[in-house]
C-alpha cells in the first residue's frame, strides 16, 4: 500500500506538513494557555538512582542522534562533499548513529522499566506519557534496524535519496515525496513515526523538546538545588 503513488504522496508529501504545522501552532497555543504544563514532570524522588542512569544514557544518546540527523540530512552538499564521499558519509552516520542509538534505547528501556514496575510512578503517569515513551522506543528501534539494512546499500545511493527527501521537505519541494517510492519499508516507517511524534508532541510531555538549550545545560549541571525543611525554616519571612 505504501508503494501506491497516491498513498505515498499523502504520507510523505502532505502528512509531514500537517505534523509540522500542528507541532508549531499546538506548541504556541499550549505555551499561551498552559505555560505551567511546559515541563517533563519529573519524578526524581522515586527510585532516583535508576532515573539518573536511564535519563543520562537516554538524553546523551538522543541528543547525538538528533544532532546527527540534522547534520547528516540538512547540511548542504558543498559543506560535506569536500571532506567525505557519499559512502564515507553514510558509514559515519551508521557508526555514530548506531552507537548513540544503542545508548539511547538502553537508557529509555531503564526508564520504561522504572515507570511501569513501580506502582507509585505508574499511578502518577498519564496515559499519553507512557504512549509517547513507547513511541520513542519504537522509533529508536526502527532507527537501529536501518543500520544493518544500510550495509546492503553501501553505494551511498539510498542515503543520498533520503537526504534529498528531507531537504525537499524543508525547502517545500512538492515533488520530494516521489523520492520515497523505492525506499525500503523500515525507512518509511521510521520517517512516518518521526513525523507522528512531532504531531503528538504539543499534547504530551514531549513539549519540553523546545527547551533544548535547557536540556543541554541540565546534562552538564553538577548539582541540583533541593529544598529541605531546614533551609525553608532559615528563609526570612515576608511581612
Amino acid at each position: 500500500m505504501l508503494s501506491n503513488p497516491y498513498v505515498n504522496t499523502l504520507l510523505f508529501g502532505i502528512y509531514p506538513y500537517v505534523c509540522l504545522v500542528v507541532l508549531l501552532i499546538g506548541s504556541l497555543i499550549r505555551f499561551d494557555r498552559e505555560p505551567y504544563t511546559w515541563k517533563s514532570d519529573s519524578s526524581q524522588m522515586l527510585r532516583k538512582h535508576e532515573l539518573r542512569l536511564g535519563s543520562n544514557l537516554f538524553h546523551y544518546g538522543i541528543i547525538v542522534v538528533i544532532l546527527g540527523h540534522f547534520a547528516g540530512f540538512l547540511a548542504p552538499h558543498w559543506a560535506v562533499d569536500w571532506a567525505l564521499s557519499p559512502v564515507a558519509h553514510q558509514l559515519l552516520a551508521m557508526v555514530v548513529g548506531g552507537i548513540a542509538g544503542l545508548v539511547a534505547i538502553f537508557g529509555l528501556t531503564i526508564l520504561i522499566h522504572r515507570r511501569l514496575s513501580d506502582p507509585r510512578i505508574r499511578l502518577n503517569s498519564r496515559k499519553w506519557d507512557i504512549a509517547i515513551t513507547f513511541m520513542l522506543w519504537l522509533q529508536l528501534a526502527l532507527g537501529l534496524l536501518t543500520v544493518p539494512l544500510s550495509a546492503f546499500h553501501m553505494d551511498g545511493v539510498l542515503f543520498e535519496t533520503l537526504t534529498s527527501y528531507v531537504k525537499g521537505i524543508v525547502t517545500l519541494n512538492g515533488e520530494a515525496s516521489a523520492l520515497m517510492l523505492g525506499v525500503p519499508l523500515a525507512y518509511k516507517l521510521h520517517v512516518l513515526l518521526g513525523f507522528t511524534i512531532f504531531l503528538v508532541s504539543p499534547f504530551t510531555r514531549m513539549i519540553h523538546i523546545w527547551s533544548g538549550a535547557g536540556a543541554l545545560s541540565y546534562l552538564f549541571r553538577p548539582y541540583q538545588i533541593v529544598r529541605t525543611p531546614k533551609t525553608r525554616a532559615e528563609e526570612p519571612t515576608r511581612p
